[in-house]
Parts: structure tokens; C-alpha cells; sequence
């Protein structure tokens, strides 16, 4: 393949080469991981391929021909073998979520980026900053679940991963010199515990971006629309923003149109789909539109605290701190601390090192580094 010297990747296709693969990684220090996924292209998203590099070696494990990857549990479990992925937060849900894999002894290389202040820290611009590679575009949104997978998608997949075992290296060795290196270790860690949230059962409107700003009567249409476009999309296995863009059904909910006249001018709705699904939709908006006021959603939006000025200056204190702090080290001030942080340190105001503790938003690392300077602005 020629890839950043190594050799065309070893496909795992069985159960048997799964196996093998397990044992022969099983030994390493350090092994790096990437995964493709479909969720550009199908309704139930799924992991499709996943990629390992370890020494100079890449693999791709077919996870459609192999759809258990209980050999693999012990390897990303065991906490003596470091496991090195970039911008793992997806990764690692969807590893838990189709095969219930865990990962223990996380570095995420993104991380490590942000932290010694890369203003790109997409894989894509690291890699061609770092090594000059380019990594073809084409594939970034390329649907995963088809068999076979072409050279191009092989090169591709292989290329993601077999940079990052030397990426760690480079990396690990500068967040080292500036001090940071247990920073990303720890960050990476609780990284590793998270997981998809279920949110069966939830109306589809809660995880509407600006849904929280309409009117209950437009969240009853939009809750319909979303609906209609979910059993279209699962019918269809495609995305539902492939049935209809949230633009579109945002506007819809918005003008609530009433005839088919109305819907002419939407954007997104072509000719073509208000053919299809024209009467359809007037239906729903309709049915939106009668529906009984006591009947109407409601989001719960949290009671106000009342207003408290020392609260409001030590935050403002701490803000100000923060920039300044950010500034001095080179790295993003939301990366060095988040405004949940700084909100709880200015509501709880702990007087000593040890009552930092008992802030669930404060990490080791920023106790350790700037613990002493928050609790003096917070006197």
C-alpha cells in the first residue's frame, strides 16, 4: 500500500483471524485504533470497520463478517497496554454500544493536541502538519457498509491509524516537556467511561436543536413531523435527515402551512417531495394545530436561582483568571476549565485544597496545577 511505509493491511474477515489477531496484539505495549461507522447512510447506525496499528503493522477487522469481537475484550480491557485514538468520545460508545467492549488506558491524541494549544486538531490536519499526509476527503463521509470495500477505502482506513502510534510518540514526548502529559492521561481516562445515552421513550423534540425556544403549540407540530419523518426514515433505512433536513422541518413547524399552495417555497421541499409526502404533512400540521391546549408539550426549563452579586463576581474573578491563565500556557480557556467549573466553584466556594475534592467538575490535574491560586480568588 505504501502508506506511511507499511504494508497493504491485514484484512480479518472470520472468526478464526479475529482470533489470531487477539493473540498477536495481545503483547503490545501500544496499539492504536480507529473505527468507520454508517450513520451517514442508514437509519440504525453501526460500527462497519475497525482498524488497529501495532509495531508497523495494520489490521482491518471486517465488523459486518465478524459481528463478535469478544477476543478483542481482553486487549482493550487491559489497563497495561496503552490504546491510542483520536477524537475517541464516538469511538468509544459505539465500540460499548454494538459489542459492549471497553476500553481501559485511553490517550486520546486530540486531546493531546488541544492541550499543547493546536488551533486544527481534526486527525486530518494533524496528520499533514505533522507528516505531510493527506488523508483523501472522499471517504470521510463514505458509506462504510458496502462490501467490497474498494483500494481506495482500504488505503484510506489503513492510512487513519498507522500514523498513530507515531503520532503518540511525538505527542507524549512534548506534553512531557511542557508538564501536560498527565493532564491528557486523565482526561482520556474519563473519557473512557462514557456511553451512549438512551433516550428511548423521549419525545423526538428534545434533541431538536432550538426546540427550546418554540411555542408549545409549534413543539406539538414539530413532535409530529419528527415522528412521521422517523417511521419514513426507518422504513426507507436511511438517516431521517435524508427524508427531510431539519431545516425544512423546523419551517415547517414554524409556518404551520395549511394547504398544498402553502408549502411551495419551503426549503428543502422539493417538487418531488411534496408530491410524496405533501398530504401527508398538511395532516400532521393540522392535527398540531387542533390539538387540545392541555394536551400540548412543555418543556421544563429550570427556576431561575435568585441573583447573588459576591456569586456573580467570583465568577466574573475566576473568568477573568482563566483567560489570563489560558493565555500564558497557549491552550483554548475552555480547555483549561469549563464554565460548569468555574459556575460551581463560584456557587460552593471551597475554602481548602481538600474541599475541591468534593467538586465533581474539578479534575487532579487542576487541582494540582492552579488548586492554590483558585481558592485565593474565591476569598
Amino acid at each position: 500500500m505504501g502508506t506511511h511505509g507499511t504494508t497493504r493491511p491485514g484484512m480479518i474477515d472470520s472468526p478464526s483471524g479475529l482470533a489470531a489477531l487477539a493473540r498477536r496484539i495481545g503483547g503490545e505495549a501500544l496499539i492504536a485504533f480507529d473505527l468507520e461507522a454508517d450513520s451517514l447512510h442508514h437509519y440504525r447506525e453501526k460500527v462497519c470497520l475497525l482498524q488497529i496499528a501495532a509495531s508497523r503493522d495494520v489490521f482491518l477487522v471486517d465488523t459486518l463478517a465478524v459481528t463478535n469481537l469478544a477476543p478483542l475484550a481482553d486487549v482493550l480491557g487491559n489497563p497495561a497496554i496503552r490504546k491510542v485514538f483520536h477524537g475517541a468520545d464516538y469511538d468509544i460508545r459505539s465500540l460499548y454500544r454494538d459489542f459492549s467492549l471497553e476500553v481501559r488506558n485511553l490517550f486520546d491524541t486530540m486531546f493531546a493536541c488541544q492541550f499543547l494549544g493546536e488551533k486544527e486538531v481534526g486527525l486530518a490536519a494533524v496528520l499533514k502538519k505533522r507528516f505531510g499526509a493527506e488523508l483523501d476527503k472522499r471517504y470521510q463521509k463514505a458509506d462504510w457498509s458496502r462490501r467490497p470495500l474498494d483500494e481506495g477505502m482500504i488505503e484510506y482506513a489503513a492510512a487513519d491509524t498507522c500514523y498513530l502510534v507515531e503520532l503518540y510518540g511525538l505527542l507524549s514526548r512534548e506534553l512531557a516537556a511542557v508538564g501536560r502529559l498527565s493532564w491528557v492521561e486523565e482526561e482520556s481516562e474519563l473519557l473512557s467511561l462514557v456511553r451512549a445515552v438512551d433516550r428511548e421513550g423521549d419525545p423526538l423534540y428534545s434533541r431538536f436543536k432550538g426546540a427550546s425556544r418554540m411555542t408549545p403549540r409549534t413543539l406539538a407540530v414539530l413532535e409530529g413531523l419528527l415522528r412521521f419523518r422517523d417511521v419514513k426514515a426507518h422504513a426507507f433505512d436511511r438517516p431521517p435527515f435524508k427524508v427531510l433536513s431539519n431545516e425544512t422541518v423546523r419551517l415547517l413547524a414554524e409556518k404551520k402551512p395549511f394547504t398544498a399552495q402553502d408549502l411551495v417555497g419551503i426549503t428543502g421541499l422539493t417538487p418531488r417531495l411534496v408530491e410524496r409526502y405533501g398530504t401527508e404533512i398538511l395532516k400532521i400540521i393540522q392535527e398540531g394545530c387542533e390539538l387540545p391546549e392541555d394536551l400540548l408539550p412543555v418543556i421544563r426549563r429550570p427556576v431561575r436561582p435568585e441573583r447573588d452579586p459576591a456569586g456573580e463576581e467570583r465568577l466574573k474573578r475566576l473568568k477573568r483568571w482563566r483567560e489570563s491563565k489560558a493565555h500564558a500556557l497557549g491552550i483554548d480557556a475552555g480547555i483549561l476549565a469549563n464554565n460548569a467549573l468555574l459556575e460551581c466553584l463560584s456557587k460552593e466556594v471551597p475554602g481548602t485544597m481538600a474541599a475541591l475534592d468534593a467538586i465533581p467538575a474539578m479534575r487532579r490535574w487542576q487541582k494540582k496545577e492552579f488548586g492554590s491560586e483558585v481558592l485565593e480568588l474565591l476569598t
